[in-house]
């Protein structure tokens, strides 16, 4: 689809290839939707227990469309949450997916944490896994 302006045109693009990847990490090729709510909740349970500058970093390195569905009904008051188990984190992206009851909550996760250890600058990633947990942490991919 063009648009006739060149950063939307970039950003429709650049969405594709990460949607398109987060799809080949899910195991589902060919379903656009369960990589979008995937990428789209997991950033919001990521963004809800960062602080306001933290999660404005992660932002600064995701394409504008996919920052623009990250900042989506985001209210920094009260941020970070104080949820710090990864059961907790687990059960916010379960929620969202609450018709799909074979769902590996988990397994997503580590998905959505695989494509932004694979597209966001390292340096960026190593810092944002710095502020989490550990129980967190263990969902990014190994550093190999």
């Amino acid at each position: 689809m063009a648009t006739g302006l060149r950063a939307l045109n970039s950003t429709v693009q650049t969405t594709h290839v990460w949607l398109n990847h987060l799809m080949d990490l899910l195991g589902r090729p060919d379903d656009l939707r369960h990589a979008y709510l995937a990428l789209r909740t997991v950033l919001h349970a990521l963004r809800d227990r960062l602080s306001v500058d933290e999660a404005a970093a992660l932002a600064a390195q995701l394409p504008m469309l996919v920052r623009g569905l990250y900042y989506e009904g985001w209210h920094p008051h009260g941020k970070p949450l104080r949820e710090r188990k990864k059961d907790e984190f687990l059960a916010h992206v379960r929620a969202a997916f609450r018709g799909d009851p074979e769902l590996d909550a988990e397994q997503v996760t580590r998905a959505v944490f695989g494509l932004l250890a694979g597209h966001v600058a390292e340096g960026e990633v190593e810092k944002l896994k710095h502020t989490l947990p550990a129980e967190l942490r263990a969902l990014w991919p190994d550093e190999s």
